[in-house]
Order: structure tokens, then C-alpha cells, then sequence
């Protein structure tokens, strides 16, 4: 969950020479920034450097990163009108610089580790594209979705269409495994989530099915939806930190692996309280299979690079049979 970032100091030392859109265009600085954790920390997989916002652009949605900020949309979606100009593309062509990084990165990684590849899903893209930002209360998204459901639908096709695209496109330039990011879909209650998000996302699952690829799902703050989620689709469900593990898995239900689920703050304060936390963890997995251990989401800007490694060694030392 966000391997490469702010917390590697190799990373802040690129970041002051490029922008973090100049790092996600270059394929050759895509791959660096994809090899510096594995470099420092004992992760199972490498997770493809990118952001998944770059398919906005060739929709016809400008953006950019303010520091300190974050996204900034500068024609965010506003009425029907925008939706219906929004354009088709290739993303083997408008996003071919991913796909290249992509190649690059196996080439490096050799067949030592597996990679994994991203987009978002339909609520999240959306709640950018209509917001201009982050929101904390997704007030423009939910008006649209509410008063214009038609519209809303549309858009959301196009979205979940697009994303189905580009992950196909990951899979044919060679990543093991992609993960489907619905980071803000738990703003939603389980009855929205079906009527407005649920068809958009199976949509994507269904077409990943003819890859077999294992395809993971994640959101955050999901503990009211984590049964409409694995109904939408995904070999893998994400569960962040808010749910207890084995509570979250009795809802997702135990055909399906899971992901979690430790608070990414932990790694901010004592270790021996992020190692208890961990045991935690692990205690409610119960060494059950189809647990992939990992943070309730991203790990966190000034977060100690020692304590992440930490973290990652004590697993394995705990799991290893």
C-alpha cells in the first residue's frame, strides 16, 4: 500500500528534481521509484509506481499536483454537458508511458518478485473528476449522483469501461496481479452503493475474468459495504483497520482471500506497540489461507523507513512454516 512515497528519503531526493506527473510519465523513473522499497523493505510484491488519476487526461480532465495538496482538477465535471464531451481513447496509446514502465519494471524484477498493477473504480474517479480535489464529505458527487441518475450512470460506465480498458492493457505488458482502488467508496451506504456503484464496478471484474489474473479489491472505511464489495467482484478484498480482521472476513465471506489490515499510524508511534497490533492481526487470521497481510491503506508521510521493514520481517517471521 503506497510503497514508494514521501517516507523514502530516495524518493523526497527525486521528488525535488521532477514532478510527481514527470516521475509517473517516464517509464525509466516509473521503474526507480517501483525498486526503491524493494530495496529497503522485505515486501512480497512490487507495487507499479503511478496514480491513478492519469486516465483523466485523456478524458478530456485536466489536472495537476499541488505540493502540499494534493489533485487539483482544472475542469472539474459540473452538469450533463461535461459528461457527454468527456472522450473516448486507447489507453495502449494515451497511456502507453505506464505499459513501457510496466515492461521495464519485469525486466528488472527478473522473475524475483511478482508486480501489481492499479486503476481506480467508478466512485473514486468520479468524486475527483466532480469535486476538483479530495472532499471530505463528497457533497458535488453525491448531488450529481442523486439528482441527475441518468447522467450519473453514464459516467460511470464510461469510467468503469475505461478502467477495465487500461487494467487489461497492464495485464498484457506483464503485471501478475492488479488492484482495483475504490479508496472513497465507503462515503456510501450499502443501499446507494447497489443502485449507483455496483453494476459499474462488476463490469470491470467481468471483464478482468478472461485474464486469470487474481484481482484485488480495496476501499477505505467499507466495514458497512464489505458484502456488497465482494458481490461487485474481486478475488481479494481489501478490509482497512477500522473492522477487526476476522469480523471483516465473516462478512466478505471465507471464499475469498483478504487484505489487512493494520493502521498505517502504528508505524508512526512505538514499534512494540505496531508489533502487538500485528500479532493482532495475525492472531484473528489464524493462519487461515488467503491472508494478505498489509496496511488498512497507504503508508503515511514520515513514517520511520525501519519501522516499516520491521513490520515486514516480523510477519514473515511469525508466518514462515
Amino acid at each position: 500500500m503506497r510503497q514508494a512515497g514521501r517516507y523514502m528519503s530516495e524518493y523526497r531526493a527525486l521528488r525535488e528534481r521532477y514532478s510527481l506527473l514527470e516521475l509517473c510519465r517516464t517509464p525509466d523513473l516509473a521503474t526507480e521509484v517501483t525498486l526503491q522499497p524493494l530495496r529497503r523493505i522485505e515486501v512480497d510484491a512490487a507495487i507499479l509506481f503511478s496514480d491513478l488519476l492519469l486516465p483523466l487526461e485523456p478524458l478530456g480532465i485536466r489536472f495537476d499536483f499541488i505540493r502540499g495538496e494534493g489533485p487539483a482538477i482544472d475542469n472539474p465535471i459540473q452538469n450533463e454537458a461535461d459528461i457527454d464531451r468527456l472522450h473516448a481513447f486507447e489507453p495502449r496509446e494515451a497511456l502507453a508511458h505506464v505499459l513501457d514502465a510496466i515492461r521495464m519494471i519485469k525486466r528488472e524484477l527478473a522473475g524475483r518478485l511478482p508486480l501489481i498493477g492499479f486503476a481506480g473504480a467508478p466512485f473514486t474517479l468520479a468524486s475527483y473528476a466532480i469535486e476538483g480535489g479530495h472532499s471530505n464529505n463528497f457533497a458535488r458527487t453525491k448531488a450529481l449522483m442523486y439528482g441527475t441518475p441518468a447522467a450519473w450512470h453514464r459516467l460511470c460506465e464510461r469510467l468503469s469501461g475505461m478502467s477495465a480498458d487500461y487494467l487489461a492493457a497492464q495485464v498484457e505488458a506483464g503485471v501478475d496481479a492488479v488492484q482495483v482502488f475504490d479508496s472513497w467508496v465507503g462515503a456510501l451506504n450499502a443501499s446507494d452503493y447497489r443502485e449507483f456503484i455496483l453494476p459499474h464496478t462488476r463490469r470491470i471484474f467481468e471483464r478482468l475474468s478472461a485474464f486469470h489474473v487474481p484481482v484485488i479489491h480495496f476501499g477505505v472505511g467499507t466495514g458497512a459495504i464489505l458484502a456488497e464489495l465482494r458481490e461487485a467482484g474481486g478475488d481479494v478484498i481489501g478490509a482497512d483497520w477500522r473492522t477487526p480482521l476476522d469480523e471483516a472476513w465473516q462478512r466478505i465471506g471465507p471464499d475469498r482471500a483478504i487484505q489487512g489490515n493494520l493502521d498505517p499510524t502504528l508505524l508512526l508511534g512505538p514499534l512494540d506497540r505496531a508489533l502487538a497490533a500485528t500479532d493482532d492481526v495475525l492472531a484473528r487470521a489464524g493462519g487461515r489461507p488467503g491472508h494478505i497481510f498489509n496496511l488498512g491503506h497507504g503508508i503515511l508521510p514520515g513514517t520511520p523507513v525501519d519501522h516499516v521493514q520491521a513490520i515486514a520481517r516480523y510477519v514473515h517471521q511469525k508466518t514462515r512454516r
